[in-house]
């Protein structure tokens, strides 16, 4: 009785906020499930899973990098291989939040061959809550909070026509220069269809 509960636990556990973890996670959470399913108090038991799945979270998870704007021009400058993905959020945005998964299933496709880095708009002090976000969300792309208060002085480097409303997303190429700019949230499959019609324009 005490495994079942424990196991049902975790199978619910798993699958927090809609991300869901890897198998190879997973399976080592189910061996700590073996481990403590002959403890008689099923609360500690809970417990323990909890425990162990928030630091192998915590771990997994990317920190956000404090950074000016040159670190996004290079980036914007940058002549790698593959198709890179710029997005701008906020943690107080709820469409940016709600297209994360989205964000982050792309950048988990080795296929597409394209690279995510999501560019943080919280003031710089709010870095914990930033990185408290990023734990709790899971999330793997690369994140960089950019300390730039004054927008007008430099989103016409990211796009002309941007007006500043987020979220807001930027597709290129580096090596042919073709890019696509969206200043609307993204819906499922969106991202993927830019990236593919980016490669083949």
């Amino acid at each position: 009785m005490e495994f079942f509960l424990c196991n049902f636990f975790v199978s619910k556990y798993l699958n927090y906020n809609g991300f869901i973890i890897k198998s190879t996670h997973a399976a080592s959470l189910i061996k700590v499930v073996f481990m403590i399913s002959k403890l008689k108090n099923i609360r500690l038991a809970a417990f323990i899973v909890v425990a162990v799945f928030w630091t192998e979270k915590s771990a997994l998870a990317q920190k956000a990098t404090v950074v000016k704007f040159d670190a996004l021009q290079e980036i914007l400058n940058s002549k790698t291989d593959g198709i890179q993905v710029i997005n701008f959020w906020a943690t107080w945005c709820a469409p940016c939040i709600k297209e994360l998964p989205l964000l982050e299933k792309v950048n988990a496709r080795s296929d597409l061959n394209a690279k995510i880095t999501l560019i943080n708009l919280d003031y710089a002090d709010k870095v914990d809550k930033v990185n408290d976000f990023i734990v709790r969300k899971n999330i793997r792309s690369r994140v960089l909070l950019l300390d730039e208060v004054d927008y007008n002085a430099w989103i016409d480097k990211v796009d002309k026509n941007w007006t500043g409303a987020i979220p807001a997303t930027l597709i290129f190429d580096p090596q042919t220069g073709k890019r696509k700019f969206v200043e609307k949230e993204l819906k499922e499959g969106e991202l993927e269809a830019l990236i593919v019609s980016l490669k083949k324009s």
